[in-house]
C-alpha cells in the first residue's frame, strides 16, 4: 500500500515543490486546509504530515499538541517549517510535539530525503 503524506501548507509555488518531491519517492500526497481537516484525515495514519508554521488556517500549534495528544495519532512524524529568523515559534512547535522544525530553506533542501526516510 502507498504511504501518505499530509501537508498543511499555504504556499502555491511551495506545495508545487512538494508536490514534485513526494511523487518522485512514490508517497501519496494530500494537502489540508483547515485544522478540522488535518484531524479527520490524520485518523488514517499517514507516516507524515507537513506543517506550515506561519499557515494560521490550520492553527499549527494547537493542531500539533492535538496531534500528540491522540492516542490514534501520536505516533505520525510531524516536521514543521518556517523562516529561520522565527526562534521562539521553533521553540514552541516543538514544546507542541512537532518531532522536526526546520528553516524553511532546509527543508526545501532535505525534501527528497526526508521523504524518502518516510516511504519505506
Amino acid at each position: 500500500m502507498q504511504k501518505r503524506v499530509l501537508a498543511a501548507v499555504s504556499d502555491l509555488f511551495f506545495s508545487v515543490k512538494i508536490a514534485d518531491a513526494a511523487k518522485r519517492t512514490g508517497l501519496a500526497l494530500e494537502f489540508i486546509k483547515d485544522a478540522e481537516q488535518v484531524l479527520e484525515k490524520a485518523k488514517s495514519k499517514p507516516s507524515l504530515i507537513i506543517f506550515d508554521l506561519n499557515f494560521d488556517g490550520v492553527n499549527p500549534l494547537s493542531t500539533i499538541a492535538s496531534l500528540k495528544a491522540g492516542a490514534d495519532t501520536k505516533g505520525i512524524s510531524l516536521i514543521g517549517y518556517l523562516s529561520h529568523v522565527q526562534g521562539e515559534l521553533k521553540q514552541q512547535a516543538q514544546d507542541a510535539g512537532c518531532d522536526m522544525v526546520l528553516p524553511r530553506s532546509a527543508f526545501s533542501q532535505n525534501m527528497s530525503q526526508i521523504f524518502r526516510r518516510h516511504s519505506g
